[in-house]
Formats: C-alpha cells, sequence, structure tokens
C-alpha cells in the first residue's frame, strides 16, 4: 500500500501564507499514514515542476523517523534532534532546509509536490548533500512512497 500524505491543507487545495516567502517560511506538518513495518527510515523531498527555470527543489531531508507526523518548523540546520531528528540537504535556494514557495509575481499557479518515501534503511549520505546524491543513495531502498500537492501563487 502506498503512503497516505496529508497536511492542514488538503491535496490541491492553496498552501497557506504562514509556510511560504511571504509569511513565516517554515515547513508545514506532514502526516504520514499507512507505514509499512519494514520502514527503517522516512525522505521528504519538495518541489516546484512550474519554477520557469525548471523543477525547482525547495526541501530534502532524510533518516527521519518512520512516524506519523513530520512537524511544523523543522529547524533550517544540517542535522536536528528536535522536534523529530532531521538530516537536511541543500534545496535550490542555496540554503539549507525548507524554503517555501516564492514564484515569481505573475507567474500564475505553481504546483509543490511533497514526495514521501520510506526506506527499508537509514541513509550514510552526509548533511548538506544534493538531491541527486539524495535520490542515488535511495536506490533500491524505497518500499513505499505517496505525494501531497499544494498550490500557491503570488499576484
Amino acid at each position: 500500500m502506498d503512503l497516505e500524505i496529508g497536511s492542514i491543507f488538503h491535496n490541491g487545495e492553496y498552501i497557506p501564507v504562514e509556510f511560504t516567502c511571504d509569511g513565516e517560511n517554515v515547513n508545514p506538518p506532514i502526516f504520514i499514514g499507512h507505514i509499512d513495518s519494514r520502514a527503517k527510515s522516512l525522505v521528504i523531498i519538495m518541489d516546484d515542476p512550474d519554477a520557469p527555470g525548471g523543477t525547482f527543489t525547495h526541501w530534502i531531508a532524510w533518516n527521519i523517523p518512520p512516524l506519523g507526523e513530520i512537524p511544523k518548523g523543522v529547524p533550517p540546520q544540517p542535522e536536528v534532534d528536535a522536534p523529530v531528528h532531521v538530516v537536511q540537504g541543500r534545496n535550490d535556494f542555496g540554503r539549507i532546509g525548507y524554503g517555501g514557495p516564492c514564484p515569481p509575481r505573475g507567474h500564475g499557479v505553481h504546483h509543490y509536490h511533497f514526495k514521501v518515501y520510506a526506506l527499508d534503511t537509514t541513509l550514510n549520505l552526509k548533511p548538506g548533500s544534493s538531491r541527486e546524491e539524495l535520490e542515488k543513495a535511495m536506490e533500491g531502498h524505497v518500499i513505499q512512497w505517496g505525494e501531497l500537492v499544494g498550490l500557491y501563487e503570488r499576484k
């Protein structure tokens, strides 16, 4: 069974301003259901395929305990132990951790994909790694995944 992914907004709804560059720019809580008992860790990748230059990565994090929630406001540090253990990589803003939706004004509605993967292992990947390094390390270890899509537009 695939993972069931939720947040305080529903799939296909607008992401509240609080979680964007126009607000507090902190990650929303992510709720994960139907996690397989074989899962040893979770990965999250958030991206925007509507960005003018191609898919833009807003957040990558791994070695998250296979629990039912990634809490709101994970600090933007390479490795975090509270509110939950998370190792984070570099986003396409060039920073560690979450970078909220911030599409160009007048560019229309953008779709933000929050993809969560359950892995059969933890990853031996250094904090600050790139999305490409993360995806390579994940190969052969994904046992489940799920996705939530949120919308945001700056007029």
